[in-house]
Protein backbone atom coordinates (compact mmCIF):
# COMPACT_ATOMS: atom_id res chain seq x y z
CA UNK A 1 0.00 0.00 0.00
CA UNK A 2 1.39 2.92 -0.97
CA UNK A 3 2.08 5.55 1.92
CA UNK A 4 1.13 8.48 -0.12
CA UNK A 5 -2.45 7.35 1.25
CA UNK A 6 -1.39 8.76 4.42
CA UNK A 7 0.10 11.63 3.47
CA UNK A 8 -1.05 15.01 5.00
CA UNK A 9 1.24 17.10 2.43
CA UNK A 10 -1.09 20.51 1.90
CA UNK A 11 -3.71 19.68 4.09
CA UNK A 12 -4.51 22.57 6.45
CA UNK A 13 -5.69 21.04 10.24
CA UNK A 14 -7.19 22.55 13.68
CA UNK A 15 -6.41 21.18 16.40
CA UNK A 16 -8.53 22.08 19.21
CA UNK A 17 -7.57 21.40 23.16
CA UNK A 18 -3.79 20.79 21.15
CA UNK A 19 -1.32 22.74 23.98
CA UNK A 20 -1.08 19.26 25.96
CA UNK A 21 -1.68 15.50 26.08
CA UNK A 22 -3.66 13.72 23.68
CA UNK A 23 -4.41 16.97 21.70
CA UNK A 24 -0.43 17.77 21.24
CA UNK A 25 0.27 14.18 20.44
CA UNK A 26 -2.55 14.23 17.56
CA UNK A 27 -0.64 17.25 16.39
CA UNK A 28 2.42 16.34 16.23
CA UNK A 29 0.88 13.29 14.27
CA UNK A 30 -0.44 15.50 11.55
CA UNK A 31 2.59 17.64 11.73
CA UNK A 32 4.87 14.97 10.67
CA UNK A 33 2.54 13.22 7.92
CA UNK A 34 2.92 17.23 6.67
CA UNK A 35 -0.43 18.91 7.44
CA UNK A 36 -0.20 22.53 8.30
CA UNK A 37 -1.36 22.92 12.03
CA UNK A 38 -3.41 25.34 14.27
CA UNK A 39 -3.09 24.68 18.00
CA UNK A 40 -6.07 26.08 19.24
CA UNK A 41 -6.47 26.84 23.03
CA UNK A 42 -7.53 29.04 26.03
CA UNK A 43 -3.81 28.97 27.14
CA UNK A 44 -1.63 31.23 25.01
CA UNK A 45 1.57 30.61 26.85
CA UNK A 46 1.36 26.40 27.13
CA UNK A 47 0.22 27.16 23.37
CA UNK A 48 3.30 28.70 22.37
CA UNK A 49 5.42 26.22 24.40
CA UNK A 50 3.39 23.54 22.03
CA UNK A 51 4.15 25.38 19.21
CA UNK A 52 7.70 25.51 19.87
CA UNK A 53 7.87 21.75 20.73
CA UNK A 54 6.72 21.21 16.97
CA UNK A 55 9.46 23.18 15.51
CA UNK A 56 11.15 19.49 15.39
CA UNK A 57 8.65 18.94 12.01
CA UNK A 58 8.60 20.61 8.73
CA UNK A 59 5.31 21.58 8.98
CA UNK A 60 4.20 25.14 9.87
CA UNK A 61 2.71 25.43 13.03
CA UNK A 62 0.24 28.17 14.43
CA UNK A 63 -1.38 28.99 17.58
CA UNK A 64 -4.92 30.75 18.27
CA UNK A 65 -6.24 31.33 21.40
CA UNK A 66 -9.72 30.47 21.79
CA UNK A 67 -12.82 29.12 24.17
CA UNK A 68 -14.31 26.70 22.22
CA UNK A 69 -17.07 26.79 24.03
CA UNK A 70 -18.16 30.58 23.49
CA UNK A 71 -19.58 31.12 19.71
CA UNK A 72 -17.89 34.50 19.66
CA UNK A 73 -13.78 32.95 19.67
CA UNK A 74 -15.17 30.01 17.41
CA UNK A 75 -16.62 32.34 14.42
CA UNK A 76 -12.57 34.08 15.12
CA UNK A 77 -11.28 30.94 14.74
CA UNK A 78 -12.91 30.66 11.06
CA UNK A 79 -11.89 34.04 10.21
CA UNK A 80 -8.26 33.11 10.90
CA UNK A 81 -8.95 30.03 9.33
CA UNK A 82 -10.41 31.35 6.25
CA UNK A 83 -7.11 34.68 5.90
CA UNK A 84 -4.61 32.86 7.36
CA UNK A 85 -4.63 29.36 5.87
CA UNK A 86 -7.31 29.90 2.99
CA UNK A 87 -9.68 27.09 3.91
CA UNK A 88 -9.38 24.05 6.44
CA UNK A 89 -8.89 20.43 5.43
CA UNK A 90 -9.20 18.75 8.70
CA UNK A 91 -10.99 19.48 12.53
CA UNK A 92 -9.59 17.57 15.26
CA UNK A 93 -12.16 18.29 18.19
CA UNK A 94 -10.49 17.60 21.17
CA UNK A 95 -10.64 20.40 23.97
CA UNK A 96 -12.06 18.74 26.79
CA UNK A 97 -11.75 18.05 30.88
CA UNK A 98 -13.01 16.47 33.72
CA UNK A 99 -13.71 16.14 37.61
CA UNK A 100 -14.22 13.53 39.37
CA UNK A 101 -17.13 12.93 41.88
CA UNK A 102 -19.55 10.94 42.62
CA UNK A 103 -23.18 11.79 40.59
CA UNK A 104 -25.09 13.40 43.81
CA UNK A 105 -21.82 15.38 44.49
CA UNK A 106 -21.65 17.31 41.15
CA UNK A 107 -23.49 20.86 41.17
CA UNK A 108 -26.09 21.75 38.30
CA UNK A 109 -23.48 24.54 37.46
CA UNK A 110 -20.78 21.48 37.10
CA UNK A 111 -23.00 19.47 34.98
CA UNK A 112 -23.31 21.66 32.70
CA UNK A 113 -19.78 23.28 32.59
CA UNK A 114 -18.85 19.60 31.49
CA UNK A 115 -21.14 19.34 29.19
CA UNK A 116 -20.31 22.93 27.36
CA UNK A 117 -16.49 21.93 27.35
CA UNK A 118 -16.82 18.13 25.88
CA UNK A 119 -19.92 18.12 23.50
CA UNK A 120 -21.39 21.62 22.85
CA UNK A 121 -17.93 22.84 21.75
CA UNK A 122 -17.83 19.88 19.42
CA UNK A 123 -21.04 21.02 18.28
CA UNK A 124 -19.98 24.68 18.45
CA UNK A 125 -16.64 24.36 16.02
CA UNK A 126 -18.06 22.11 13.63
CA UNK A 127 -21.10 24.78 12.77
CA UNK A 128 -18.35 27.34 12.83
CA UNK A 129 -15.99 25.42 10.53
CA UNK A 130 -18.34 23.68 7.94
CA UNK A 131 -18.35 25.98 5.16
CA UNK A 132 -14.87 25.79 5.00
CA UNK A 133 -14.35 22.24 5.39
CA UNK A 134 -17.84 21.80 2.95
CA UNK A 135 -15.94 23.41 -0.09
CA UNK A 136 -13.87 20.54 -1.25
CA UNK A 137 -14.47 18.14 1.30
CA UNK A 138 -12.76 17.52 4.86
CA UNK A 139 -12.27 15.26 7.94
CA UNK A 140 -13.53 16.24 11.16
CA UNK A 141 -12.29 14.05 13.98
CA UNK A 142 -13.92 14.42 17.74
CA UNK A 143 -12.37 12.79 21.06
CA UNK A 144 -14.60 10.75 22.36
CA UNK A 145 -13.97 8.23 25.13
CA UNK A 146 -14.54 4.23 26.18
CA UNK A 147 -16.39 6.05 29.02
CA UNK A 148 -19.13 6.93 26.44
CA UNK A 149 -19.33 3.15 26.15
CA UNK A 150 -19.10 1.92 29.61
CA UNK A 151 -20.48 3.33 32.40
CA UNK A 152 -17.98 5.05 35.74
CA UNK A 153 -18.67 5.55 39.21
CA UNK A 154 -16.76 9.16 39.15
CA UNK A 155 -17.32 10.79 35.62
CA UNK A 156 -21.72 10.74 34.58
CA UNK A 157 -21.47 14.07 33.38
CA UNK A 158 -18.06 13.68 31.56
CA UNK A 159 -19.52 9.84 30.05
CA UNK A 160 -22.85 11.34 29.32
CA UNK A 161 -21.32 14.08 27.05
CA UNK A 162 -19.02 11.88 25.14
CA UNK A 163 -21.68 9.43 24.22
CA UNK A 164 -23.16 12.55 23.38
CA UNK A 165 -19.81 12.74 21.13
CA UNK A 166 -20.89 9.70 19.24
CA UNK A 167 -24.00 10.42 18.39
CA UNK A 168 -23.33 13.97 16.91
CA UNK A 169 -20.60 12.18 15.09
CA UNK A 170 -22.75 9.61 13.51
CA UNK A 171 -25.77 12.98 12.63
CA UNK A 172 -22.81 15.04 11.21
CA UNK A 173 -21.46 11.82 9.21
CA UNK A 174 -25.07 11.26 7.74
CA UNK A 175 -25.70 14.84 7.34
CA UNK A 176 -22.54 16.27 5.93
CA UNK A 177 -21.69 13.19 3.42
CA UNK A 178 -23.56 14.98 0.78
CA UNK A 179 -20.30 17.81 1.20
CA UNK A 180 -17.48 14.98 0.69
CA UNK A 181 -16.86 15.20 4.86
CA UNK A 182 -15.89 12.18 6.59
CA UNK A 183 -16.63 12.34 10.43
CA UNK A 184 -15.50 9.93 12.64
CA UNK A 185 -14.50 9.48 16.38
CA UNK A 186 -11.64 8.25 18.20
CA UNK A 187 -12.43 6.41 21.63
CA UNK A 188 -8.95 6.94 23.59
CA UNK A 189 -9.01 4.10 26.70
CA UNK A 190 -6.94 4.37 29.35
CA UNK A 191 -4.17 6.99 28.53
CA UNK A 192 -1.50 8.37 31.10
CA UNK A 193 -2.77 11.92 30.71
CA UNK A 194 -2.66 14.93 33.73
CA UNK A 195 -6.36 13.93 33.75
CA UNK A 196 -6.19 10.25 34.56
CA UNK A 197 -2.97 10.70 36.50
CA UNK A 198 -5.78 12.95 39.12
CA UNK A 199 -8.24 10.03 38.66
CA UNK A 200 -5.25 7.50 39.79
CA UNK A 201 -4.06 9.73 42.71
CA UNK A 202 -8.02 9.39 43.53
CA UNK A 203 -7.44 5.56 43.39
CA UNK A 204 -4.89 4.34 44.23
CA UNK A 205 -6.36 0.65 42.41
CA UNK A 206 -7.21 2.31 39.09
CA UNK A 207 -3.57 1.57 37.71
CA UNK A 208 -3.66 -2.51 38.42
CA UNK A 209 -7.02 -2.89 37.36
CA UNK A 210 -6.55 -1.21 34.49
CA UNK A 211 -3.59 -2.91 33.23
CA UNK A 212 -5.04 -6.39 34.52
CA UNK A 213 -7.98 -5.96 31.66
CA UNK A 214 -5.78 -4.30 29.55
CA UNK A 215 -4.69 -7.33 26.58
CA UNK A 216 -1.76 -5.09 25.69
CA UNK A 217 -0.74 -4.97 29.42
CA UNK A 218 -0.25 -1.49 29.88
CA UNK A 219 -1.99 2.01 29.53
CA UNK A 220 -1.38 4.00 26.58
CA UNK A 221 0.74 6.96 26.14
CA UNK A 222 -1.16 10.03 23.99
CA UNK A 223 1.14 9.08 21.12
CA UNK A 224 -0.48 5.84 20.63
CA UNK A 225 -3.10 7.78 19.32
CA UNK A 226 -1.31 9.26 17.35
CA UNK A 227 -1.35 6.67 14.34
CA UNK A 228 -5.44 6.95 14.07
CA UNK A 229 -5.46 10.51 13.71
CA UNK A 230 -3.29 10.69 10.69
CA UNK A 231 -5.13 7.75 9.28
CA UNK A 232 -9.24 9.49 10.09
CA UNK A 233 -6.94 12.96 8.79
CA UNK A 234 -6.20 11.25 4.98
CA UNK A 235 -7.27 9.47 1.73
CA UNK A 236 -6.52 6.36 3.55
CA UNK A 237 -10.46 6.80 5.17
CA UNK A 238 -12.28 8.22 2.21
CA UNK A 239 -14.87 5.48 2.67
CA UNK A 240 -14.74 5.69 6.20
CA UNK A 241 -17.70 7.45 8.17
CA UNK A 242 -19.50 7.72 11.33
CA UNK A 243 -17.29 5.39 12.73
CA UNK A 244 -16.27 5.20 16.87
CA UNK A 245 -12.68 3.77 17.03
CA UNK A 246 -11.87 2.30 20.19
CA UNK A 247 -8.10 2.97 20.77
CA UNK A 248 -7.63 1.26 24.22
CA UNK A 249 -5.26 -1.34 23.94
CA UNK A 250 -7.80 -4.08 23.85
CA UNK A 251 -9.41 -3.20 27.01
CA UNK A 252 -13.01 -3.05 25.40
CA UNK A 253 -12.74 -6.53 24.30
CA UNK A 254 -12.16 -8.69 27.55
CA UNK A 255 -15.38 -9.56 29.37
Amino acid sequence: MSTSLFALTGRRAVVTGGGRGIGFALARGLAEAGAEVVLVGRDPARLEMARKALSDTSSTVSVFSADVTQEADCEALAFYCREQLGGLDVLVNNAGTNWRKLPQSYTFEEWKALIDVNLSSVFLVCHCLFPMLSTSGGKIINIGSMTSVFGTTHTAPYGAAKGGVVQLTRSLASAWAEHNIQVNAILPGWIDTDLTAKGRKASPELHDKVVARTPAGRWGTPKDLAGAGVFLASAASDFMTGVALPVDGGYSVEG
